[in-house]
């Protein structure tokens, strides 16, 4: 995959459009994002829409901080590049996805029984100038999401045109270097084929390492328009390879044993591919689509490093190797209920992953000293939905939703005797669970401009496959009980949003939502496991103002207020809780071609422990993204972490023992993951 000619692809397919005669005439798609009203639309006052043209304007460092467009969404990074990002919303450490439902095109990109965590969210696949638009709902209230959507659910949408194709170059600090090109041949009145192609590679401002990111991916996208819809088969390639400076201990920091940019081991990192084919079809009345998926991810990780085994060191390969098949259906109807207008959907989910290994290994300099766990996992559901929206008077309407899911779960012991000298085959086995959900919205128009929501609803996330099976445990021998197949959460919420002479987009809202188990990072196996009930609160502002043709401001504060339920010695406080998130831009456009957009992004403080007696410190970036435009040509300066902050990404409270330690000792220790210092990228792009 990484010898792939993306250039000459997407040089074909510029040339292409630049000899087509009528190519001026082509329907052009724009999604204005926050400039659109969603008063009529919106069944809370917390969804969405995010705009291409949004999306190119502001300045990210990582990919999948696309997602940081959705309010009180904090995007970090424990790892290499090439790891899923770390999420945090609505009072959520969501670890790499758990507990928040993300799509691309239709298909799922959270990974369950992941070789690394459940739900594991890798958006590196994602070329964001490909994408059109990010539509996110938070909350539980929406039928047509079910797993992994107790904090919400994303979709983001490629483009069916490439209005302004491109090529471009960024080139930066620590030999970065991103190669984009972008573009579309029209066959037809009727066909079109997008390509894209990105080639990205990248050092990294580590001390004593290369992170030597080498990122290729491919988007090649077919649509036909027909009279009474439109289809689409989209084939997306993604193959990366990467070193990782993973979180440090204070301690080490503190004794000079390595600096803040530095590494324990050096010899972790990971590599990963995604290869997928998705067709979809929109017309008056139906939407589907299927997708199949081949994917694969090798990760070597290691932050307790020499607590379990002082001599060859505690580093550990997760692997994960599976297909993906899915698809959906779903059709609205248009009728009357009670004599009043009504529109009633119905659809159907359906998705297999088939994992020919999920493993975990001990390994020394990636090399495999002995196998800790390894299975073969075929996981099947089967999601049904019906939801309901009736406008009882010309300023009132109800959407009432009920949801029922179904899982299957089949587990195959491979290891047999593992490395400690347990026998797994006993951890072999199948179950199910089923699961219906309600959820209720209502919503009342005060005016053209302003509405109000009230809504409730249930939600659900599967546990990881191995769980529900498993009775002994893989480094004790120990019997233990399988985790419950699928955890309940029930959510409430109120809101507002208004939306007035095209210029102020605002929303407020106060929800709360309760999971029957809470999932929680663990520092020595690098994943995380079941835990208590739990119950968050909070509230949410939005605000968009569009000060003139220029300028526009935009300010978003998310406060959460998260807690166990139930009593226990160790504290109520949940680890990786975020109180407070603030996150504020000013963005500007001149006719001369002048652009530029200033970036704040602030998470507070947070328990690291149940207590409340170890926390995070809190965490500010601005980040610049300044340019020009001058015919076809666009000139662009990014400077990420303006201020050249040294606070922390990430903070996890565990134990470990470093090799200058006592043998036989732990010490529990803040573990954490420095924001990347301040670095300058600039970008060349010619748009045709």
């Amino acid at each position: 995959m990484k010898k792939t000619p993306i250039a000459l692809l997407v040089l074909a397919a510029l040339q292409a459009n630049a000899h087509e005669g009528n190519s001026h005439d082509i329907e052009k798609v724009t999604v204005s994002g926050r400039q659109v009203s969603l008063v009529g639309e919106a069944i809370s006052a917390s969804q969405g829409v995010v705009g291409q043209e949004e999306i190119q304007l502001r300045p990210i460092l990582r990919t999948g901080e696309i997602l940081e467009f959705i309010p009180g969404m904090v995007v970090t990074q424990h790892s290499g590049t090439g790891k899923a990002n770390q999420y945090f919303l609505r009072g959520f450490n969501l670890d790499h996805g758990t507990d928040f439902a993300t799509f691309v095109d239709g298909m799922p990109v959270n990974m369950r029984t992941h070789g690394h965590g459940q739900g594991y969210t890798d958006l590196n696949f994602v070329i964001p100038e490909a994408v059109q638009s990010l539509n996110y709902k938070k909350g539980v209230y929406y039928a047509d999401v079910g797993d992994f959507s107790g904090a919400g659910s994303a979709t983001l949408t490629t483009i069916n045109q490439a209005s302004t194709p491109l090529m471009s170059a960024t080139v930066g600090e620590d030999n970065f270097l991103r190669l984009v090109g972008l573009g579309d041949v029209t066959i037809n009145d009727t066909n079109r084929v997008v390509l894209a192609g990105e080639r990205n590679t990248y050092d990294g401002p580590w001390s004593d390492i290369d992170e030597d990111v080498d990122k290729t991916n491919v988007l090649a996208k077919w649509v036909n328009k027909q009279e009474k819809g439109e289809f689409s088969l989209t084939f997306m390639g993604y193959d990366n390879s990467w070193n990782s400076a993973d979180q440090i201990p204070e301690r080490a920091v503190e004794s000079g044993l390595i600096d803040e940019l530095g590494s324990l081991d050096t010899t972790v990192g990971g590599q990963s591919d995604r290869y997928s084919l998705c067709a979809n079809w929109r017309g008056d009345n139906v939407v589907a689509n299927a997708y199949v998926m081949s994917y694969s991810m090798n990760l070597w990780s290691n932050f307790t490093y020499f607590l379990d085994d002082p001599e060859n060191g505690d580093q550990f390969e997760q692997v994960d190797d599976r297909t993906v098949y899915g698809g959906e259906v779903s059709y609205w109807q248009d009728h009357t209920l009670f004599g009043q207008p009504s529109t009633t959907t119905i659809g159907t989910q359906v998705r297999i992953d088939d994992i020919d290994e999920v493993g975990l290994y001990h390994t020394q300099a990636r090399q495999r000293l002995g196998v800790i766990r390894r299975d073969e996992v075929t996981e099947s559901s089967v999601g049904v939905y019906v939801n309901n929206q009736t406008y009882w008077t010309q300023n009132l309407r109800t959407v009432l939703g009920l949801r029922y899911d179904y899982f299957d779960f089949d587990v195959q012991d491979l290891a047999g005797v593992n490395a400690n000298g347990v026998d797994l085959s006993p951890n072999s086995g199948t179950a199910s669970d089923d699961i219906t959900s309600l959820k209720a919205s209502a919503v009342y128009t005060l005016t053209p401009e302003w509405e109000l929501y009230g809504s409730a609803g249930q939600g659900l996330h599967s546990n990881d496959a191995r769980g529900t099976t498993i009775h002994v445990d893989p480094s004790s021998g120990d019997a233990v009980d399988g985790v419950d197949p699928l955890v309940r959460s029930t959510g409430v919420e109120a809101g507002l949003r208004g939306f007035i002479d095209e210029t102020l987009n605002a929303s407020l809202s106060v929800w709360q939502l309760s999971l029957d188990s809470e999932l929680l990072f663990v520092g020595d196996a690098g994943n995380t496991e079941a835990s208590r009930a739990s119950k968050r609160k909070g509230a949410e502002v939005a605000l968009y103002y569009q000060l003139d043709h220029n300028w526009s401001i935009d300010l978003e504060y998310a406060y959460t207020d998260a807690e166990f339920t139930d009593a226990a010695p160790e504290g109520d406080h949940i680890p990786g809780a975020i109180k407070n998130v603030v996150q504020a831009g000013v963005s500007a456009h001149f006719d001369n071609g002048l652009f530029g957009s200033l970036r704040a992004r602030h998470f507070g403080e947070r328990p690291l422990v149940e207590d409340n007696s170890i926390t995070s410190d809190a965490s500010t970036v601005f980040n610049l993204r300044a340019g020009y435009k001058m015919n076809n040509w666009v000139l662009q300066l990014d400077v990420l972490n303006l201020t050249d902050s040294d606070a922390h990404d990430i903070d996890y409270y565990y134990a470990s023992r470093l090799s200058t330690d006592a043998q036989g000792t732990e010490t529990d220790d803040i573990h954490y993951h420095v924001i990347e210092p301040r670095t300058l990228r600039a970008t060349v792009m010619y748009r045709f």
